[in-house]
């Protein structure tokens, strides 16, 4: 192409700089002007810009598939200005697919050593059983529904991600890992769902799976994951993926539809499937194996721990003596929504202080928490995944930390939103470090009756997969199941978000009665309600207090909402 100088004359366009590239990117995913998003990232970090972690993540994948470029996440969502972060990119050649059956090193069934994290799931299970560690995510597929093209799409799925052909077993030295050759990913049918008049059917057939999750994924030597097919009307069915944290974590579950439902939409308009093998799960070993070696986490882990002995390592949301002696890992969970005005005020509040929806609720769950322990300053576990590469990126496997991220209430109400996303995103720079070393570091383990320095936890599950999702001729739509189980006190998902959020209050059976956790739902949004309606200068500390579940006049109570 040519442009034009001042004297007519016609001269070649200037090719765009890799820098200029990724802030076009960024610009389009944030939904700014690529005109003026340069100036503002000159001196604004990512996230303060509007930027969350499921932009980051898709910013990544991004980069890596247009650009051949690898950022660096932690530093993405740092406190270090958007341009400094995108001109340190770095060359990254373009992965080809190994082929399968012709993985370059652990290749067939044989044994393998855990990832990081996998010992952890799999001995929880062992003295909680099958709830405390095992998820559930369903599609609600509307349309007709071609069971042929279901069948092929999970076969391509399977063929393609080791990560979900991987059993666990016994061994002289512990438990190990087998990646199968060969593995047909369970597709079991169900009858068709018995509601009562009014009951909601996604819910009904949630309540079953409960019931059955031991029998459909807790065979020995076979994955711990399995796909239930549940009838729910004509052309109306609800498809769950059930899994085991040790082999899927929050970023896979979404990589795992995401796919799915693509491979589904190509099957029924008789496209090809890729069913060539990825070999992922094995960098993910390697890179636990080369931070070990080069000591890296060890540096971490000292600038971390001098960090959080600021806080306090405990925050009781209840009274004495409600503690049990020993934390059991079972729970329940309240549904609950916002309304639109609300979700609007969320929004405005985040453009406003430059900040993510998601910080705006992690900051409300953070201010609740502080108010009910008597903490200016507190941990909330956050979960994140550990993905810094293009690679991992596309890789089935458990790369996903509770993280804690140092909440300080304090300052005006913008300062306070500004200083939690600055805090999250330091905080995903330490992923990699194990929490409970950290516990035992700072002296605080050795409690059975509580979870080591995050009783109180936040996921903001809409960043990371939408609501709806096209499949061919087929609309789904996502519904988060609860098999009972909880690794928190009290844990604040954001399920969905857009003109009708939901969220959820995950709690522990031991620690909270269900009504005590829709009062705690309560507080958590009149304190949203404050955060949103107060001047952005208004000091946090002299925002209104909510108490139990009538603080606000004329707000009934939050109350379960009857949803699967």
């Amino acid at each position: 192409m040519r442009g034009k100088t001042a004297h007519g004359e016609a001269t070649p366009m200037q090719t765009p700089t890799p820098l200029e590239q990724l802030l076009d990117l960024a610009a389009d995913l944030l939904g700014h002007d690529r005109r003026t998003l340069p100036a503002r990232a000159a001196g604004s970090p990512f996230m303060t810009l509007g930027g969350g972690l499921g932009q980051a993540m898709r910013l990544q994948a991004l980069a890596g598939e247009r650009l051949e470029l690898s950022l660096d996440i932690p530093q993405l969502l740092g406190p270090v200005p958007l341009s400094d972060v995108l001109a340190r990119a770095v060359a990254v050649p373009r992965g080809a697919a190994v082929p399968r059956g012709a993985a370059p090193e652990a290749a067939g069934s044989g044994p393998r050593e855990l990832l990081p994290g996998q010992l952890a799931a799999l001995t929880a299970q062992q003295y909680t059983g099958a709830a405390a560690v095992h998820r559930m995510l369903s599609a609600e597929l509307t349309g007709p529904l071609d069971l042929g093209a279901l069948r092929a799409a999970l076969d391509a799925l399977g063929a393609r991600h080791e990560g979900l052909r991987t059993a666990f077993g016994p061994s002289p030295r512990g438990p190990v890992r087998r990646v199968l050759d060969a593995y047909a990913l369970p597709l079991v049918v169900m009858a068709k769902v018995a509601a009562g008049v009014g009951e909601d059917l996604v819910a009904a057939a949630h309540a079953r799976l409960v019931v059955d999750v031991e029998q459909l994924v807790g065979h020995p030597e076979r994955p711990p994951l399995a796909f239930a097919l549940t009838r729910l009307a004509a052309d109306r069915h609800l498809l769950t993926f059930l899994y085991h944290e040790a082999a899927v974590d929050c970023w896979s579950v979404s990589l795992v539809w995401r796919e799915l439902l693509a491979d589904y939409g190509r099957a029924v308009g008789s496209r090809p499937l890729d069913r060539s093998g990825r070999c992922g799960s094995e960098a993910v070993a390697r890179r636990a194996e080369g931070l070990d070696r080069s000591g890296a986490l060890r540096a971490l882990a000292a600038r971390r721990i001098k960090r959080l002995r600021d806080f306090p390592a405990v925050v009781d949301l209840t009274g004495p003596g409600r503690r049990p002696a020993v934390f059991d890992f079972r729970g329940d969970r309240v549904l609950f929504g916002l309304g639109p005005a609300l979700r609007e005020a969320v929004d405005a509040t985040a453009a406003r202080a430059g900040v993510p929806h998601a910080v705006v609720l992690l900051s409300a769950w953070a201010l609740t928490a502080g108010r009910r322990s008597g903490h200016e300053r507190l941990l909330v576990g956050t979960e994140m995944p550990r993905r810094p590469t293009a690679e991992l990126m596309g890789t089935v496997a458990p790369c996903s930390a509770t993280v804690p991220v140092c909440c300080e209430l304090e300052g005006g109400v913008d300062y306070f939103l500004r200083g939690v996303a600055c805090e999250f995103g330091e905080a995903l720079g330490y992923a990699d470090l194990d929490t409970a070393a950290l516990a035992r570091e700072l002296g605080v383990h050795g409690d059975r009756s509580r979870p080591s320095l995050t009783q109180v936890a936040f996921a903001a599950c809409d960043e990371l997969l939408p609501e709806t999702l096209e499949a061919g001729p087929l609309t789904s739509r996502f519904h988060h199941g609860h098999l009972g189980g909880t690794t928190a006190d009290a844990t604040l998902r954001v399920l969905r978000w857009g003109g009708d959020p939901l969220l959820s209050l995950e709690f522990a059976s031991g620690v909270f009665s269900r009504a005590e956790a829709a009062e705690l739902a309560d507080e958590l949004r009149g304190c949203v309600e404050a955060l949103t309606g107060a001047d952005p200068q208004e000091p946090v500390e002299d925002l209104p207090a909510v108490a139990g579940g009538a603080a606000v006049a004329g707000r009934a109570p939050a109350s379960p909402i009857p949803l699967g």
